[in-house]
């Protein structure tokens, strides 16, 4: 990872998940964004996003989805997810930013982005896989985590032995690619003690 511009610097990768061994690519950054730049993007994106509460529909009954959500892109970029279709909204300054730097790192495009707001620990995020048709045959999600540190957990669609834990820091960036999607399911558990925000940012490229 080279070294990315003011508020940035290098620092090794760590493997979390090796492709060879567990049908998944998956590296994590711990200090890819460096205080204070990660507390200033922070507070900026809290107060920028335009924030939405979502409902889903499970079994028969509207359930209010625990955290705020917003899904921002490229006119084209829309995506399907828990059942809906997602207009994106333009593009804002910080994100247009963090999305050209991610793209330079990693050497891949970026059309746009999934931003949850983890209020508390009582918001969270259940076992799911970024595998919608719309992401196209082995993706690149790149995620940066802001704020509150979170539980990150992951499990293999059919293997209950192959698991992980871990969390994921302020200004740290995930990077899941390969066949990760097609194996692994992904969550953020509740974590009822935690009473800090966190803001998390999905960069993808929606195959339009």
């Amino acid at each position: 990872m080279q070294q990315m511009g003011l508020g940035f610097e290098q620092k090794d990768e760590i493997l979390v998940l090796d492709s060879d061994q567990s049908n998944a690519s998956v590296q994590y950054y711990p200090n890819f964004i460096i205080e204070p730049e990660a507390s200033n993007l922070l507070s900026e994106l809290l107060s920028g996003v335009e924030w939405q509460a979502e409902s889903l529909w499970i079994a028969g009954k509207e359930r209010l989805v625990p955290r705020r959500v917003a899904w921002y892109g490229d006119p084209d970029a829309q995506y399907r997810y828990s059942g809906k279709l997602h207009q994106p909204l333009p593009w804002i300054e910080p994100l247009k930013r963090l999305k050209a730097m991610l793209q330079s790192e990693l050497n891949t495009s970026f059309n746009s982005v999934l931003c949850n707001l983890y209020r508390d620990g009582k918001d969270s995020m259940g076992w799911h896989a970024d595998d919608e048709k719309e992401l196209g045959h082995e993706p690149v999600i790149a995620s940066v985590s802001l704020g509150q540190a979170r539980a990150f957990h992951l499990k293999h669609k059919t293997n209950p032995k192959l698991r992980h834990k871990m969390t994921l820091t302020s200004g740290s960036l995930l990077v899941m690619q390969g066949t990760t999607q097609q194996y692994w399911l992904h969550q953020v558990p509740k974590e009822p003690n935690i009473t800090e925000p966190r803001i998390n940012l999905t960069f993808r490229n929606i195959k339009v």
